[in-house]
């Protein structure tokens, strides 16, 4: 069984063997996780990609560059034309070719994947085994900073991508399938993570996001649908996904797509907008 979506993927060896390509747009985006009281915070990964990147590669300032810093929450998407202009700055017209990877958890490429791909951008791949499996692989590194120079962006918004609040206490009453990509404890509310309030939305099964994952390469085909179908995800008419702050639940989405569930969008406040009203349920435990 192959994925249904190959395309969006490249290994370290397709990569390296296009390393020259001057179409070629490369970028770590790391992001450092910090625990906090409750939850995270979170900041650039600059330092790690100065350091050590692959070969011509740029970086991308998720946390601040591509994200609504005005929002009380972490990460935000910014709005649409925003978003535009951040990735044009960049160096990302709409022709580009893009790869991303991570020097820290992959969850962080598949959110620009995420955030590229609502912007309207085509040709856009992780790389499977992040910036580890370059790094074990022996393919060269660099140091210090490259850009790109800036380009122009035309978006095309895909806002099915995403969903808001509103949206996932309507499908707590429906037939939508919601999934929450946090470690088991905290789905369950017995872990030392939490954000604000303990438990997950009402009805939402647990698939971890780091289930999904072996050595940071995604499952084999065959086994990922396993996975992902044992709360399923896979054949019900709409899957959405959360975390704690739509970062995790990104990698949960994309290998949805990655295998052919099409229907599949993110909470971007997930648990940290939702715990935050306290007029919005929550269960503890490890049942839906």
């Amino acid at each position: 069984m192959t994925y249904a979506h190959s395309e969006y993927l490249i290994s370290p060896q397709e990569l390296m063997q296009q390393l020259n390509d001057p179409s070629l747009r490369i970028y770590d985006t790391s992001v450092l996780l910090l625990a906090a009281e409750q939850g995270y915070t979170s900041e650039p990964g600059r330092d790690r990609y100065l350091e050590q990147h692959i070969p011509g590669a740029g970086f991308i300032n998720l946390s601040e560059d591509w994200s609504d810093t005005r929002s009380p929450y972490n990460n935000t998407v910014p709005d649409i034309d925003a978003l535009a202009e951040a990735i044009a700055r960049d160096g990302i017209d709409n022709d580009s070719s893009v790869v991303l990877y991570s020097s820290s958890h992959i969850m962080w490429a598949t959110r620009a994947w995420w955030l590229l791909c609502y912007a309207g951008h085509t040709n856009v791949k992780v790389l499977n085994g992040n910036f580890t499996a370059w790094l074990d692989a022996g393919y060269p590194v660099e140091s210090g900073e490259k850009r790109y120079s800036p380009a122009s962006f035309t978006p095309v918004e895909h806002s099915e991508m995403f969903v808001d609040t509103e949206q996932m206490v309507a499908a707590m009453e429906s037939t939508v399938c919601t999934i929450n990509a946090l470690p088991p404890a905290v789905y369950a509310g017995t872990g030392d993570v939490y954000y604000g309030r303990r438990g997950h939305i009402p009805g939402s099964r647990s698939v971890y996001f780091s289930d999904l994952l072996q050595s940071e390469f995604f499952l084999p085909a065959e086994q990922l649908s396993q996975t992902l179908e044992a709360q399923g995800m896979l054949s019900a008419p709409r899957a959405l996904i959360y975390c704690g702050g739509g970062i995790a639940a990104t990698l949960d989405g994309f290998a949805c797509l990655l295998v052919g569930q099409e229907n599949v969008a993110v909470y971007d406040g997930s648990m940290s907008e939702w715990a935050a009203n306290e007029e919005l349920p929550l269960t503890v435990g490890e049942q839906p």
